[in-house]
């Protein structure tokens, strides 16, 4: 359903019965907040999550492929997706639905904004799919004190070469729990089914599983 969390519109998924339930921030591609991570939500609530997908671009879309509106849009709400994700995590933690633990998922520009918010709140789990622009963080990688999973595509030409290597290597001298996976004959967005182009049946049937495995650990 659509509802606001800390000034911030977006799609919130429950689970059935009665909670508390863990929380879980699902934060969306370059597209903008669009009906693939509205799903994703949902999938993560029948898992027994409380989960919100936030609107971080206050409604705009970009087309799948319109890459140059993408990158405009990114740019515009760049500084606020940062205010904006700690605000929802500030709002999330007083929800009487919400449990006492939250933790972060999210895909290509929503996956670096995933690391970002564990770097800037205490999150309890976080996952990145495929964060592009992650390199960008790693002077602050220090304060991310949460476990971490990390889910690549080898063919991902968004992501520079030796970025997932250094990632792995900076999570494990700040001694974070971590695991990262980085599948074969796979490129940017292989969990994105929206898209047959990109889309990896294989890849992502084993990212989900891990995912939600997880979550699972270190959220419930």
């Amino acid at each position: 359903m659509n509802t606001n969390l800390g000034g911030v519109a977006g799609h919130l998924a429950k689970p059935s019965g009665k909670g508390p339930w863990p929380a879980l921030i699902v934060i969306h591609e370059w597209w903008g907040l669009d009906e693939q991570t509205r799903r994703i939500a949902d999938r993560f609530a029948e898992k027994g999550y409380l989960a919100f997908a936030p609107d971080l671009f206050g409604g705009e879309l970009a087309a799948l492929g319109d890459n140059a509106k993408a990158t405009g849009l990114v740019q515009k709400y760049a500084t606020g997706s940062d205010k904006s994700l700690c605000a929802v995590y500030d709002a999330i933690r007083k929800l009487p639905d919400a449990g006492a633990k939250v933790g972060s998922v999210g895909f290509c520009f929503g996956g670096r904004m995933s690391l970002l918010l564990g770097i800037n709140r205490p999150l309890d789990a976080v996952c990145t799919f495929y964060g592009g622009g992650m390199q960008t963080l790693f002077g602050d990688l220090h304060r991310l004190r949460a476990p971490v999973l990390g889910l690549f595509g080898d063919a991902d030409l968004s992501i520079p070469a030796g970025t997932i290597e250094k990632f792995d290597q900076l999570l494990g001298e700040n001694g974070n729990v971590h695991e990262i996976k980085v599948y074969a004959d796979s490129g940017h967005a292989f969990f994105r089914d929206s898209d047959p182009q990109s889309y990896r049946p294989t890849a992502s049937a084993d990212a989900w599983v891990k995912a939600t495995g997880f979550f699972a650990a270190h959220l419930r």
